[in-house]
């Protein structure tokens, strides 16, 4: 299924470089290649439940990787109207983290948060560290204004395959949650319906026994 939607996609592309387009054509090449895109990462989602990559950890800056993020979907972000705002600490330390598999976990919230956005809205992304029982931690927060999640379905928005979106897998959170307990991390959430949501996944900070670029 992906290697005939990038062939559409790069074919795409190439017209919509040699033809002279409308602005009403240019519109209709941006929303087919969009719902390209979109079906592309349903099939990922599925390939990632079904067969879990091998993490490949290292010491990474979690703001890297939230800017990496917001660099890809900063388009989607613009045509929702939704502004993001970060708070981070200068001295935040580093975590033992795959950045890719780190990534994939924060876009998957990010588009979750502005998907439950009617008329555009704001997303905040806060870090900090602090000590717990366990170590040292980062700790990632994610809010957003939207419509929140009801009460009587919050026990069942990290199962796989459930979902309240007619085109949802289902998929999304629960590979979050998956990717932060793969990384030894854990992740919480509090919604109240009408006022939005904060999600708050706490990482391990990188160690000094920590090997650089092992594989998990």
């Amino acid at each position: 299924i992906r290697n005939p939607f990038t062939s559409i996609k790069m074919r795409l592309f190439s017209l919509s470089r040699s033809l002279q387009l409308s602005e009403n054509d240019k519109e209709d090449f941006d929303v087919i290649s969009e719902e390209i895109t979109r079906i592309d990462n349903i099939v990922q989602n599925f390939l990632e439940f079904a067969r879990p990559p091998k993490l490949k950890m290292q010491a990474c800056r979690v703001q890297d990787v939230i800017d990496s993020a917001l660099q890809l979907l900063k388009y989607r972000l613009q045509s929702h109207n939704v502004q993001v705002h970060i708070q981070s600490p200068k001295d935040l330390p580093l975590v033992w983290a795959d950045p890719k598999q780190l990534k994939e976990a924060l876009i998957n919230l990010i588009i979750n948060a502005y998907e439950s956005m009617s008329n555009g809205g704001w997303i905040e992304i806060s870090l900090k560290s602090k000590e717990s029982t366990s170590g040292r931690q980062v700790i990632i927060w994610v809010q957003d204004n939207g419509d929140g999640i009801s009460s009587t379905i919050q026990n069942q928005v990290l199962q796989p395959f459930f979902t309240t979106k007619d085109d949802g897998t289902g998929l999304g959170l629960s590979i979050v949650n998956r990717i932060v307990e793969e990384h030894r991390g854990v992740m919480q959430f509090v919604s109240r319906p009408g006022q939005g949501t904060t999600f708050e996944i706490a990482l391990p900070v990188k160690e000094k026994n920590h090997e650089q670029n092992s594989d998990h």
